[in-house]
């Protein structure tokens, strides 16, 4: 039978041994886990090293219809039914009170006045031509640019022109706002304001050479 200290030295070291055999086991769990978890991380690292060092890319958009498309297209057709929208017409047999008065009206109004908020944006786009001459175009009026002459100077003043564009955007978002009210006043109001940031861009850019009154 084995003293009492010699058997505390041998439990003592076969704990001791029992603890070193289980270290390898131990430390083979931590490098796994640590191996893991690296290779979870690491597509994540490297993501976010990419994402930081690449550049988003630039949406390229396809400018084909020319400014004057979007003057005869867009932009006069819904100013006109704007300004057409509310108006007192007085006549022979009375005064004509004219407004938007069912939902389905309104609703026509307020479409038309989204498009010519829009047409701004598509109006601000550089790169956009003045128009697509042809052979059989028309020369200037009296007064006016010639195509080539409105392409020179918006190019030269581009910023400019974006911010008469910004303008008429402006006047088309009270129009809208006063459709969403169901306010015939402020649309009739909103269409004067309409109508002279129209002018306003026209002068600089279409007729600036043309006579006015009190010019």
């Amino acid at each position: 039978m084995l003293p009492l200290s010699r058997l505390a030295s041998v439990l003592s070291s076969n704990t001791t041994a029992t603890r070193l055999s289980r270290l390898p086991d131990r430390l083979n769990v931590q490098i796994r886990t640590r191996d893991m978890l690296s290779w979870m991380l690491c597509p994540v690292a490297m993501l976010g090293i990419e994402s930081c060092s690449t550049t988003a890319p630039v949406q390229q958009y396809r400018v084909t219809a020319t400014v004057q498309d979007l003057m005869e297209g867009i932009v006069d057709p819904s100013a006109d039914a704007l300004w057409d929208s509310v108006a007192f017409i007085a006549t022979e047999s009375g005064t004509e009170d004219r407004r938007p008065r069912t939902d389905e009206q309104w609703r026509a109004v307020r479409t038309n006045a989204i498009m010519l908020v829009e047409a701004a944006n598509l109006l601000s786009m550089p790169g956009r031509r003045v128009a697509a001459d042809k052979p059989d175009s028309s020369a200037p009026g009296l007064g006016e640019l010639s195509h080539v002459e409105m392409q020179q100077r918006i190019g030269l003043t581009h910023d400019a022109f974006v911010q008469l564009a910004r303008n008429l955007q402006d006047t088309a978002l009270q129009a809208l706002a006063a459709i969403d009210a169901r306010d015939a006043q402020r649309l009739m109001d909103a269409g004067g304001a309409i109508d002279e940031a129209c002018e306003a861009c026209h002068v600089t850019y279409w007729y600036p050479n043309q006579q006015r009154p009190g010019t």
